[in-house]
């Protein structure tokens, strides 16, 4: 793909990706994935076609036809979120809607804008008391430095659409943490969030520790759990007292 421009396109639906946007037309199926209409990027643990946007009986769709990744769907707000499993599709009924996805040690975002949607929301009001809740779920300030630590790469970006996800000891370095403070605590936000519905975050055989992270900055990028604004806690941890 070309390098980034800044340029937008006034069509109805429309991809945004490192800075460039991509119209979708009526009648039109735009493919994205290693090749298509969005080549994302050349990395071979990408598919070749991963999603597609169609309109279906007169509805917008974003669709899985991939056979091994799964995306992150959110809209604006991060008050909504699904994980797009392959052979499945999700209406696209935001005016915004935010995808993450992980291929290997790489993870992507862009977005999809609908100049209609079927919904319309506004932003959700701060957290007055400074935790992170989702669901059922609080964060303590230190578990939320950690999350910002793997972030850090996405939180920093400036229009870019792809960052590597920092090793677990290079995340541990960032917080001025042990190796073994950091995985206990990163056990801690995984179950935590397990247990909250948020799928991808067990262990098992064959899940790899990389890949339980990228599906922790995943849905942390794509739920708002962590913002741009929340980088100062790795300053504050890096200062607090263990």
């Amino acid at each position: 793909m070309d390098s980034c421009q800044e340029t937008q396109a006034t069509d109805d639906v429309y991809v945004e990706y490192c800075g460039q946007w991509f119209p979708v037309a009526e009648g039109q199926l735009f493919t994205i994935g290693r090749e298509g209409d969005l080549a994302v990027d050349d990395n071979p643990y990408l598919h070749r076609q991963f999603l597609t946007v169609g309109q279906y009986e007169g509805m917008w769709w974003l669709s899985n036809i991939g056979a091994r990744l799964t995306a992150t769907i959110a809209d604006k707000t991060g008050g909504l979120q699904a994980w797009l499993s392959p052979g499945a599709r999700l209406p696209l009924v935001f005016n915004r809607t935010s995808v993450v996805f992980t291929a290997g040690p790489t993870t992507y975002e862009f977005a999809i804008h609908v100049a209609q949607p079927t919904f319309r929301q506004e932003p959700l009001a701060g957290d007055p008391d400074g935790a992170t809740t989702i669901g059922p779920v609080t964060l303590t300030s230190a578990q939320r430095a950690l999350v910002v630590a793997l972030a850090e790469p996405m939180l920093r970006r400036d229009g870019t659409g792809l960052s590597a996800i920092p090793s677990s000891a290079a995340a541990a370095e960032r917080l001025g943490w042990s190796i073994t403070k950091f995985n206990r605590k990163l056990d801690n936000v995984c179950d935590k969030l397990d247990k909250a519905g948020i799928v991808g975050l067990r262990g098992g055989p064959g899940k790899l520790a990389t890949n339980r992270k990228a599906r922790l900055v995943e849905h942390a990028v794509s739920s708002h759990l962590v913002t741009r604004a929340d980088l100062k806690l790795l300053e504050l941890e890096l200062g607090a007292d263990d």
